[in-house]
C-alpha cells in the first residue's frame, strides 16, 4: 500500500511543493466552509424556533377568535367540555386548511381545556388535529415537533387555555443551507484554481535557485569549473536560497582557482623536472667523457690527466652549486622558508654581502664599491635573505662585467621603506631576453662564456625572496653599457598584503614594447630597456606562517648607537 502511494506521489520537489500548498488551501477551504455552514445552521435553527413560536401563537389566537365568534357562552364550560359550536367549527375542512396551510405551515394539534390546580387538563372533546394539504413554495418539510404552546384566555368565564403543538413544519432552513452550500462550491472552485496557480508560481520561484544549483553542481561534477548560478536567478527565491547560491558561487570560484593553481604547479613541476634533467645532462656527460678518455689512456699523460681532473672538479662544483640552488629555490617556492624579520639596519646586510664578493671582483679585475648613508636604515627584513639577494645580484654583475669594469652597490631610504641598487658596466641584456631573465635555468643566448656559465637560478631566487618581503625588482639595461637592478623593500612586510598564493606567485617581466607612454625613449645607437618584476598582491592579509618575528637583542655593528 505504501509503495503504491509512493508511486502515485509526484517525484519533483516543485510538484510536491505545489501539491502540498494546494492541499493546505483545500483543507482550509473545507474547514472554513464547514465552520461557516455550521454557524449558519445554528443561527437558522434559532430563527426557526422563534418563527415556530410565532406560528403557534397565530394559530392559538385564531382559535380563540373562532371559538368566541361561534359560541355565545364560554367556549369551555366549567365542566371542562368544549361548546358544540366551537367543536363543529374546528373540525371543518376549511378552517383546518386555514390553520395548517396559511398560519402554521405544519401539522397541528389543538387542545382546549381548563387549568385545574396549576395543571392543564384538556377537555374530553377538546383535542383537534390537522395536516398540511398544500406545501408552501420555497420551503422544505422537517421532521421535528415543537413543544406544546399554551395560550391563556383569562377574560372568559371560566378562563381556559388553548394548547398548540406544531409537527413536521415547512421552513426555509434547508433551502437556505442548500443555497449557501451551492454558493460555496463555485467560490471554492475559484479559490482552489487561484491557489493552484499561485502555488505553481511560488513553487517555481522557490525551486528555481535549487534547479540552478543542481545544474551548476552537475556541471562542476562533469568538469566545467566555470559553471555558476546565474546572478538573475539568485535573487528570485528566498533570502536563504539566495545566500546559498551566492555561497555556492564563491565555493565554485575558489575551487576553480585552487584547481588552476594545482594545474599551474603541476605544469611548473613538469617543466622544472625537464629543466633539471637538461641541466644535469651537461656536467654528467662531461664527466663521462673525461672518465672514458682517462680509461682509454689519457691517464698516462700527466698534463692531460691534470687537465681532465681539473675539468672534472669544475663540473662537480657546478653540480654541487646546481643542487644547492635547486634546494634553496624549492624551499622558497614551497613556502617552507620562514622570514626571520628583524628591525635591524639594512646597511649591515648589504655591506656584509658585498664584502664577501670583494675577492671574486678583485680576481677578475673589477672595481666593486658600496655606498651607504650615514644614518641607519631601520626596516623589518630578514638579514640573511636580503644578503643572499645582494650576493646573487653582485655575483651576476661580476660574471657579466669585463675586466676593468665597475660595479656600484648603494642602499637608500625611501618614504615607504628602502631601495637597493646594483649597477654594473657590463655587457647589458638583450631586449628579447628581458621577459625571461627571472625564469629558472635561463642564461641567455649570447655566445660568450659569461652567459653560458652558472646555474641560471640566481635571479629566480632573488625574485622569490623579494616577493616574500612584499617588494619589487626592476631592471634597467643598456646593451653594451651595463645594467642596473633595483630592489624596493617595504618598511614592514607584515603591514602589506600577501601575494594571492602565499607570496610565491611568479613575478612578471615587461620590456619596452609593453612599457607605459611615460617611459624614456631609447637612445640612438644603444637600446635602453627596462624589465620590472613585482610581487602579485591580493586583498587578504599576510599569512602569519610566512614570517617569523624573532628580533634579536643583539645589534649589528652598523646598528650600534642608532636610535630606534
Amino acid at each position: 500500500m505504501s509503495a503504491w502511494v509512493r508511486d502515485l506521489a509526484p517525484s519533483t520537489f516543485q510538484a510536491r511543493l505545489t501539491l502540498g500548498f494546494v492541499a493546505v488551501v483545500a483543507l482550509t477551504l473545507f474547514l472554513v466552509s464547514a465552520l461557516i455552514i455550521n454557524r449558519v445552521d445554528d443561527f437558522l435553527a434559532q430563527q426557526q424556533q422563534v418563527d415556530l413560536q410565532a406560528r403557534a401563537l397565530n394559530v392559538a389566537q385564531y382559535v380563540v377568535i373562532l371559538a368566541e365568534s361561534t359560541s355565545i357562552e364560554s367556549p369551555v364550560s366549567p365542566d371542562n367540555v368544549v361548546a358544540p359550536g366551537v367543536e363543529l367549527s374546528l373540525v371543518r375542512a376549511a378552517q383546518q386548511k386555514i390553520l395548517t396551510d396559511q398560519l402554521a405551515h405544519a401539522d397541528i394539534r389543538i387542545r382546549l381545556g381548563l387549568d385545574v390546580g396549576g395543571q392543564f387538563i384538556p377537555a374530553a372533546n377538546g383535542t383537534f388535529g390537522a395536516t398540511v394539504q398544500t406545501p408552501p413554495p420555497g420551503q422544505t418539510r422537517e421532521a421535528i415537533a415543537t413543544k406544546p404552546f399554551r395560550y391563556p384566555v383569562l377574560g372568559a368565564d371560566p378562563p381556559y387555555f388553548v394548547e398548540v403543538t406544531l409537527a413536521n413544519p415547512y421552513t426555509f432552513r434547508a433551502t437556505t443551507l442548500a443555497n449557501i452550500t451551492g454558493m460555496f462550491v463555485p467560490i471554492g472552485g475559484v479559490a482552489f484554481a487561484f491557489a493552484l496557480l499561485l502555488a505553481a508560481v511560488l513553487a517555481r520561484r522557490f525551486t528555481t535557485p535549487l534547479r540552478r544549483l543542481t545544474e551548476a553542481s552537475r556541471g562542476l561534477a562533469e568538469g566545467d569549473l566555470a559553471r555558476r548560478v546565474p546572478a538573475n536567478h539568485v535573487q528570485v527565491g528566498s533570502s536563504e536560497l539566495a545566500e546559498l547560491a551566492l555561497q555556492f558561487n564563491a565555493m565554485a570560484a575558489r575551487l576553480e582557482e585552487s584547481v588552476e593553481i594545482i594545474r599551474t604547479d603541476r605544469d611548473r613541476g613538469r617543466d622544472f623536472l625537464a629543466d633539471v634533467s637538461h641541466e644535469l645532462r651537461t656536467p654528467i656527460a662531461a664527466l663521462r667523457t673525461f672518465n672514458e678518455l682517462l680509461v682509454e689512456g689519457a691517464a698516462d699523460d700527466p698534463d692531460r690527466r691534470a687537465e681532465f681532473l681539473e675539468s672534472s672538479r669544475q663540473q662537480l662544483e657546478r653540480l654541487d652549486w646546481l643542487a644547492l640552488n635547486l634546494l634553496e629555490l624549492s624551499k622558497l617556492d614551497s613556502g617552507l622558508v620562514l622570514l626571520d624579520l628583524r628591525p635591524d639596519d639594512l646597511r649591515a646586510a648589504v655591506e656584509s654581502a658585498v664584502q664577501q664578493s670583494f675577492a671574486a671582483a678583485a680576481k677578475r679585475g673589477i672595481a666593486l664599491e658600496v655606498s651607504v648613508p650615514d644614518a641607519p636604515i631601520r626596516i623589518r627584513h630578514d638579514p640573511l635573505r636580503i644578503g643572499q639577494v645582494v650576493a646573487n645580484l653582485v655575483g651576476n654583475a661580476i660574471k657579466f662585467t669585463e675586466k676593468g669594469g665597475r660595479i656600484d652597490v648603494s642602499v637608500r631610504p625611501m618614504r615607504s621603506g628602502a631601495r637597493i641598487e646594483v649597477r654594473d658596466s657590463g655587457v647589458g641584456i638583450d631586449p628579447g631576453e628581458l621577459p625571461h631573465i627571472f625564469e629558472r635555468f635561463f642564461r641567455g643566448s649570447r655566445a660568450n662564456e659569461a652567459r653560458g656559465s652558472g646555474s641560471g637560478l640566481g635571479l629566480a631566487i632573488v625574485r622569490s625572496i623579494v616577493d616574500m618581503h612584499g617588494g619589487t625588482v626592476t631592471v634597467e639595461t643598456k646593451l653594451g653599457a651595463g645594467s642596473t637592478f633595483t630592489v624596493a623593500l617595504p618598511r614592514d612586510p607584515r603591514a602589506g598584503s600577501a601575494s594571492s598564493d602565499g607570496g610565491r606567485r611568479r613575478g612578471r617581466s615587461t620590456s619596452e614594447e609593453s612599457a607605459s607612454p611615460t617611459s624614456p625613449a631609447p637612445v640612438a645607437g644603444a637600446a635602453r630597456t627596462t624589465a620590472t618584476v613585482r610581487s602579485a598582491r591580493s586583498t587578504e592579509p599576510a599569512m602569519p606562517a610566512d614570517v617569523a618575528d624573532s628580533s634579536s637583542t643583539e645589534r649589528s655593528a652598523l646598528n650600534q648607537g642608532a636610535s630606534t
